[in-house]
């Protein structure tokens, strides 16, 4: 008789890698699991869950960073092998030496790799060897230079830097075109004003800007990473999805 045996279909489900992700807003807006963006292998699977984050000021990171634990939790429950803490503003807020903390003792207590946005794009670039980068950011002047300072802790420089002025509020608000547009704009505009810079940076999840780091990188001849890219890089860098071609050189360059 042919078909696959259930036993041996739960074996499977069971035995491919599952990975964590901790995002801003709602977890997955239609409920789902599964990969969103087509980076990673398909024998990985993507959990998500989501911290309610009501804005990327202080008082509302520290409010949200209340659901962390219970969170990470859920994913190790659920069989996550890694666990990665999604949007850069959260990182931004609540600095660097904070979220090696965090992330220390996430694998300490729980025997999971932790990871953020954040910490993902640094590894990214320092693996590309960019300490000079132009940021596409639509956010407000207080999260840019709190991601500035961020960067300049690990010697990364800041040599331009946009704003469209955006908390959470009109972030999660944008439409994909919109945002696919609004990045696209922005990451022109920061590669002219620093056309010394080894690579431009798009942080942010909710614009969808992956879709332009291939016209980007072919305007400017230079490394484009977004958020999810560098999340996506870490699995492909420990040996664990294969590169991916086609979205951009630090997908490619394991």
């Amino acid at each position: 008789m042919s078909g696959s045996n259930g036993a041996d279909d739960v074996l499977h489900t069971e035995s491919r890698y599952r990975w964590g992700v901790i995002r801003p807003t709602t977890g997955d807006e239609d409920g789902s699991s599964g990969n969103s963006e087509p980076l990673l292998s398909p024998d990985i699977v993507t959990l998500r869950n989501g911290l309610h984050l009501q804005d990327y000021t202080a008082e509302g990171v520290e409010e949200a960073m209340t659901r962390y634990w219970p969170l990470v939790d859920e994913h190790v429950a659920n069989g996550a092998q890694r666990v990665s803490l999604a949007g850069v503003p959260i990182s931004s807020q609540l600095g660097r030496q904070r979220v090696l903390e965090l992330l220390g003792e996430t694998e300490r207590t729980r025997g999971v790799v932790a990871d953020t946005a954040s910490e993902a794009i640094i590894a990214g670039l320092q693996h590309l060897g960019i300490s000079r980068i132009a940021v596409a950011s639509r956010w407000a002047p207080e999260l840019n230079d709190k991601l500035v300072a961020y960067l300049e802790e690990v010697g990364i420089r800041t040599v331009s830097i946009t704003s469209e002025g955006q908390w959470a509020k009109e972030a999660f608000a944008m439409s994909i075109e919109q945002g696919v547009k609004l990045a696209a704009q922005l990451g022109r505009e920061a590669m002219r004003k620093a056309p010394g810079a080894g690579g431009l940076l798009l942080p942010g999840g909710a614009w969808r800007s992956l879709a332009v780091v291939p016209l980007l990188e072919e305007d400017f001849g230079r490394p484009v990473i977004t958020n999810g890219m560098a999340r996506a890089w870490r699995l492909i860098h420990d040996g664990i999805s294969p590169p991916k071609a086609g979205w951009g050189t630090l997908l490619a360059t394991p």
